[in-house]
């Protein structure tokens, strides 16, 4: 099964209005949202059923027993992250509990255990042929990256044997989720737009897929409401030998297909139309081992 992930440096750059498009014109049997931190493939994903849904259980945290508690104060003494306070009883903040377990290991009572906590929920989209996976964070929660292994992991493990494309959006940026998403996949469509910090933001993810191999494509979106920076991304891509698979024009009917929840192929505007000879050049590059 080839996997093609979709990346922008930034946010607010269309990756996932592309990836939408994109997964409805191959008729993906397989898809996933690894924007996990705020997932919204969902909402122009055309499902009429719940999805199967579980917790997502991150790092320990400290809890710490009263009944057992002698209140010694070493536990807070040794707490580097100030995530333990007494006001009546020795109390734990779990959003500042990094999960480092010195205040297990300092208590003489044995008072304090590390137990499992919540850090998201998985969610599986799911019927006969085809599979959507996507999960959401918990706000405040970090493990983004192995959250996003887990969705992945879900993918994959629940698509059918014969399905021989999997479509995945990404995170923006080059952090841990990016990374997890990066792992595994065969090609990265690289969604960027002609602002200021646009070609910045490029090469910077850029050089993260570099790390792991992955061949990049470029689409450059809203290509024409910056003529003038659009010309230097394609300056760029032609001197590092990186193909531009499509330019896709500013559409204020693709703000319109979004809003109600359908994809830019959905109707019939100027955005729909470029990002379809996008889908064929991606598909070739991506076939082309």
């Amino acid at each position: 099964m080839k996997q093609l992930l979709i990346l922008s440096g930034k946010g607010g750059t269309g990756k996932t209005t592309i990836a939408s498009a994109l997964i409805n014109l191959a008729q993906a049997k397989a898809y996933a949202d690894c924007d996990v931190d705020a997932p919204n493939l969902h909402l122009i994903s055309d499902w009429d059923q719940e999805p199967e849904s579980r917790d997502y259980f991150g790092m320990d945290k400290a809890s710490i027993n009263s009944d057992l508690c002698t209140e010694c104060d070493l536990c807070r003494q040794h707490c580097r992250f100030d995530a333990i306070s007494c006001d009546g009883a020795y109390t734990v903040d779990p959003f500042s509990c990094e999960s480092c377990a010195v205040c297990e290991y300092v208590c003489p009572a044995n008072a304090i255990e590390m137990q499992p906590a919540v850090a998201g929920e998985l969610m599986l989209y799911s019927n006969a042929d085809t599979v959507f996976s996507t999960a959401r964070l918990k706000m405040g929660s970090g493990n983004s990256g192995l959250l996003v292994s887990e969705v992945k992991g879900a993918m994959k493990a629940s698509a059918a044997s014969a399905t021989r494309l999997a479509i995945i959006d990404g995170s923006p940026g080059i952090g841990c989720p990016v990374i997890a998403s990066l792992s595994g996949v065969d090609m990265v469509l690289l969604v960027t737009e002609p602002s200021v910090s646009g070609l910045s933001d490029l090469k910077r993810v850029l050089e993260t897929a570099a790390k792991f191999g992955v061949k990049a494509a470029i689409c450059i979106n809203k290509f024409d409401s910056n003529p003038e920076q659009s010309k230097k991304i394609e300056v760029f891509c032609q001197e590092h030998s990186l193909p531009i698979v499509g330019k896709i024009p500013f559409d204020e009917n693709a703000v319109k297909a979004i809003n109600s929840g359908k994809s830019i192929v959905d109707i019939d505007c100027a955005s729909g139309r470029a990002v379809q000879p996008l889908f064929y050049k991606t598909m070739r590059l991506l076939y082309a081992d």
